[in-house]
Parts: structure tokens; sequence; C-alpha cells
């Protein structure tokens, strides 16, 4: 469209003035910097005794450790299927509060059939977007990484980015896959030196940086105005009123 040789003067007659917030940098200053180290949850997609994306997880796992950061890993077995089971299951719970307390995630994946597996999806469904007034995976950071077992694809990991979108997490740009990954790896399951596993340290230290920036502002960032408008009483009266509720 044209640009106006003046601002726009015609206002914003369907936004609530009440709700509305112009984003400042002051608003992003932080009054108590965190004083514990990072916490970083990784969830890896292979139940296998010889797993390689296990592998890749444990190589980010000592990355962020060495980094400073505090890592837990989770491990999917004996995890129900989604719906195939209570939330109130202890490994669905010990899911839950894992990444609760975490402030970021590394998600770790083969790719099966052009996509991520079934034990990785079951995990990310198991964490729900909100869960009372507590949000398992909103503002937190995320990190996607995969394994094939041929030529190198990018299948699994544009799945998972898709995935932190729709958990609105912050996921970070950088990306790893690691391409035949029976020759990534030695035979006590090391990653080899290499440019593979220099574009590990690439990601888990842009993941490091990212939490560091956004850890004690992931409320305000994730604060939207519709969400401020859903809080309040007057909206479930707008509601009402424009479906013709309350009407006369």
């Amino acid at each position: 469209m044209d640009k106006p040789e003046q601002p726009f003067a015609d206002g914003l007659p369907n936004v609530s003035p009440a709700h509305f917030a112009v984003p400042v940098p002051a608003d992003l200053a932080v009054a108590r910097p965190f004083a514990h180290a990072p916490r970083f949850l990784i969830l890896y997609g292979s139940l296998r005794p010889r797993s390689f994306s296990r592998f890749l997880a444990y190589e980010a796992a000592r990355l962020l450790e060495a980094m400073g950061g505090e890592v837990r890993l989770y491990h999917a077995h004996g995890l129900p299927l989604p719906d195939d089971d209570t939330a109130d299951h202890p490994k669905v719970q010990e899911l839950r509060q894992l990444s609760i307390w975490s402030e970021g995630h590394v998600w770790v994946t083969p790719e099966r059939h052009g996509s991520m597996t079934g034990v990785m999806k079951s995990q990310i469904d198991w964490l729900p977007l909100s869960e009372g007034s507590v949000r398992p995976t909103q503002g937190r950071t995320l990190a996607v990484m995969q394994v094939s077992g041929g030529s190198q694809s990018f299948n699994a990991v544009n799945n998972l980015r898709i995935l932190g979108r729709w958990m609105r997490m912050i996921t970070i740009p950088n990306q790893s896959s690691v391409p035949m990954a029976y020759t990534a790896f030695d035979d006590d399951g090391r990653m080899k030196p290499g440019p593979l596993y220099e574009r590990v340290v690439d990601v888990c230290e842009e993941l490091m940086k990212f939490t560091l920036l956004t850890r004690e502002r992931a409320d305000y960032l994730v604060d939207r105005y519709s969400e401020r408008k859903d809080r309040e009483p007057e909206r479930l009266r707008a509601v009402a009123a424009d479906v013709g509720f309350g009407k006369r």
C-alpha cells in the first residue's frame, strides 16, 4: 500500500486501550538477574540400546554443562502413548515437572519415514500448552537436532520447528542434522571430531546465548494482547454481546 505523507490518524477503533501495550526498551530491563545456572531439558526420540539420537543428546548435555548449564535428560522408556493412560501416570508427571523446571529444551530425533519418530512425538504430545496457570513450554528456548541413517535431510528438524512454534517456544535459528549417523560416532558412543560435531557445538553455544538473553524476560516476551483481554471479565461480556446474549 502507498505510504501516507502523515501517520495514520484514523485510530485503532477495534483495539482495547486498557489492554494495548507499546513495547519499550525499559520493559526488557531485568530487576533481579537469576542466580542459578541455566536449566536445560533434553528429549531424544529412540528406545534402541544403541541409539544415535541418545548419543547426540549426551553430546549436547556435555557441551551445555561445560558452558555452565544444568542439564536433565528424560528417558522415555515406560512412557505410555498419548491418551492410552491418564496424565497422572508417573512418567508423564516426570516429563511435565522437568519441563516446568527447565528454561530451555533440546529435542533430538532420528528421522523415520521422512519425519520424527513416534517416541519423539509422544513426548511432545504429553506436554500441554497449559495446565491451570502453569505452561510447561511457553517462553522456553529450543534447539532441534536430528540423526539420519542415510544422506543428510532436514525433514525431522523442520517438523520439530513447527512443533516448537506451536508449543510457543523460542526456537533458535541454528540446528544440527547428522547424516549416516552410524559413521559419526565411535564404539563408545562419542561423536567423532569434524564439521558435524562442530555444528553441534555451534547449536549448543547459540542455545545458551538465547537462554541467557530470554530466561528472565520470558514472561514478558510471551505476554499477548489477546490473552490479556481473555483474562478480563469484560472479554466474556463482549463475546456474549457479539453472539446476541445480553442484548435487549
